[in-house]
């Protein structure tokens, strides 16, 4: 029986140029599926000058739509503006499958609504962890039930994320997977030749805002500053919380051991990390972090809070999980300084050989190829079908979703009428380099 290949289209708010876990895993596991034989695109929206059509490496396409951003590089939910320009793209590369990521991308929840308007199957990951409580948790929550509610499959990557998105999104566990982000060990890699420094340095490389522990950190470093004269910062990644670090740097005087690089492109990253000895996560929330992965596979001691998914992340001799209170990181930063002390830590080439083992993105990329096998085989869902999914939802969420639904519907018939789908020219497949 031949292999089927499948034509996928990746959605999210968050691409290259930008920098992050969700931009390395679109790119990463897009480029294994094409080497696998698939057709992959990516859609996302206009950075700066970045707009219209480019190609990455090895012929990745990209879109970069022209969609206005409004905070942090989400896109103002539309819907019905970007239909037109979406259904032409997804017919112009007879997609099969639109796949969206990140429950914060506006973007991947309209092409989600898109997909099953136009007959197509839909697969979402889930890459954070959300409450439940706060006003902006219980609208995003609102907003991933209605999506998710029509959508096919649900990719989590950590089951403390799946137990939180089937509580929060009310959705079936059996339509959630679990597959984890993976590492690039060709690039992260430690640095062997190294001298030994009488001095430590810590690394903490990081969007600089509060779900990321900065307030944590800033509490961290002149209480470790004091204790350890041969303890230095250097802090790569910037955000509303670089102010904190910057106020903190001067009230005590560490402008030489404290050094703040600002945003550190994904290429250089490596770079950085084998220029330190220990890695610092002070994270609130997390579904998986990456950046502990590839700071353990440069051979770097891991010390994090033990929160969401962390804990299921590298195994218990590769990292010192604490509390995340500024007791608890002090606590694991000591206790990771004394091993290291003691010679009671795995060395650099063995750990990264451990991991290697443990994550790669063909691996990824060979569950998610499952996971689009079984959801194109399952029946399209007809309108009726997707309206009855949405008041199942709540009263008043549902019967908002099901005007917005049936509004679509009445302009997919009017475009389909417009710009015939055999009237739109099919863009040729570049083959995989």
């Amino acid at each position: 029986m031949p292999k089927i290949k499948h034509r996928i289209c990746m959605v999210s708010d968050f691409f290259y140029p930008n920098t992050g876990g969700v931009e390395s895993h679109i790119y990463q596991l897009s480029l294994c599926l094409m080497k696998k034989g698939h057709k992959v695109i990516i859609i996302t929206h206009a950075y700066g000058d970045r707009k219209g059509i480019r190609y990455l490496t090895n012929g990745l396409k990209v879109y970069y739509l022209p969609v206005w951003v409004v905070y942090n590089q989400c896109t103002l939910p539309t819907l019905f503006t970007t239909f037109p320009l979406m259904r032409d793209i997804l017919i112009r590369e007879r997609i099969s499958i639109v796949h969206g990521h990140s429950a914060f991308s506006a973007l991947a929840h309209e092409a989600i609504i898109h997909a099953k308007t136009m007959g197509l199957k839909a697969v979402f990951t889930d890459h954070s962890l959300f409450g439940f409580a706060d006003a902006s948790a219980i609208i995003t929550n609102k907003l991933l039930q209605m999506t998710l509610s029509i959508c096919n499959h649900v990719v989590c990557v950590s089951h403390t994320g799946k137990e939180n998105t089937a509580l929060r999104a009310n959705v079936r566990p059996y339509v959630i997977s679990v597959i984890p982000n993976a590492v690039d060990t060709v690039i992260f890699k430690p640095d062997l030749n190294k001298p030994i420094q009488p001095t430590i340095t810590i690394v903490v490389i990081s969007r600089l805002v509060y779900r990321k522990g900065i307030d944590l950190l800033a509490g961290v470093i002149p209480i470790i500053c004091t204790r350890y004269p041969n303890v230095n910062f250097l802090i790569g990644g910037d955000g509303p919380k670089r102010i904190i670090l910057e106020e903190v740097r001067e009230r005590y005087q560490l402008q030489e051991r404290v050094i703040l690089l600002g945003s550190v492109k994904h290429e250089n990253v490596r770079d950085v990390l084998v220029k330190g000895d220990i890695y610092l996560n002070a994270s609130l929330t997390e579904a998986f972090c990456i950046a502990i992965l590839e700071a353990a596979c440069c051979g770097l001691q891991v010390v994090s809070t033990s929160v969401g998914g962390v804990p299921e992340v590298l195994p218990p001799n590769l990292v010192w999980l604490t509390e995340p209170t500024v007791n608890g990181l002090l606590n694991g930063l000591e206790q990771a300084m004394e091993d290291r002390a003691n010679n009671k830590v795995v060395p650099p080439d063995i750990a990264h050989k451990q991991l290697s083992k443990m994550y790669q993105w063909i691996d990824v990329a060979g569950r998610v190829e499952r996971v689009y096998s079984v959801v194109l085989n399952e029946p399209v869902d007809s309108l009726s079908c997707r309206l009855e999914k949405f008041w199942n939802q709540g009263y008043f969420a549902g019967a908002f979703f099901m005007l917005l639904q049936a509004i679509e519907h009445l302009l997919f018939l009017f475009l389909s009428w417009k710009i015939p789908e055999n009237t739109i020219d099919k863009a040729l497949d570049v083959p995989w380099k």
